[in-house]
């Protein structure tokens, strides 16, 4: 059931039985429940058909969690909240807290660069959680014009943008957000 967490009465209570910091995600499925966006990812990837979205290859599949828990650690709250959020939905915005997140989605974006692997996707040739987990956070920052311009400056993250953008699975996401 969807659930407004940031609607002006708060969570809901019976919200936390789902979530207990009373945050976004949480999932249900047969009964079983789960928190946390990689947890919630990788059980999909695991109990539904469908290609794997994990490599099989160890390193292919550190490299992808390094991805992933790089993006939580640095990229996401800077980007989303401290650029795209602080600057589209704040009547006033502050430039100081916005001037930081560019700073460290600078930093995202360069290390992503060195990152991936050669290939469509962040891993290589196979679409994988980091794509699927990167792609909203950019989808947030290029939201505001210069978070365009900055991913203009990294062309293998602004190709790879373009690519999983025009997925018709992210079109269809694009368009219920």
């Amino acid at each position: 059931m969807p659930v407004d967490v940031f609607a002006a009465e708060g969570v809901p209570a019976w919200y936390f039985e789902h979530h207990p910091f009373g945050r976004i995600p949480a999932f249900e499925h047969d009964g079983f429940r789960l928190f946390e966006t990689s947890a919630i990812a990788r059980y999909v990837d695991e109990a539904f058909d469908g290609p794997s979205l994990q490599p099989t290859e160890s390193r292919d599949r550190a490299r992808m969690n390094q991805m992933i828990g790089m993006l939580d650690a640095y990229g996401y709250r800077a980007m989303v909240w401290d650029v795209a959020v602080e600057r589209l939905e704040k009547a006033e915005p502050d430039e100081e807290l916005i001037a930081g997140g560019f700073a460290q989605a600078e930093t995202v974006l360069k290390v992503l660069t060195s990152l991936k692997a050669q290939g469509p996707w962040l891993v290589g040739e196979q679409l994988t959680l980091a794509d699927l987990h990167a792609a909203p956070i950019i989808a947030y920052f290029v939201k505001v014009s210069e978070g365009q311009k900055l991913l203009a400056e990294f062309p293998d993250i602004r190709d790879w943008y373009a690519r999983i953008a025009a997925r018709p699975s992210f079109v269809r996401t694009e368009k219920v957000g």
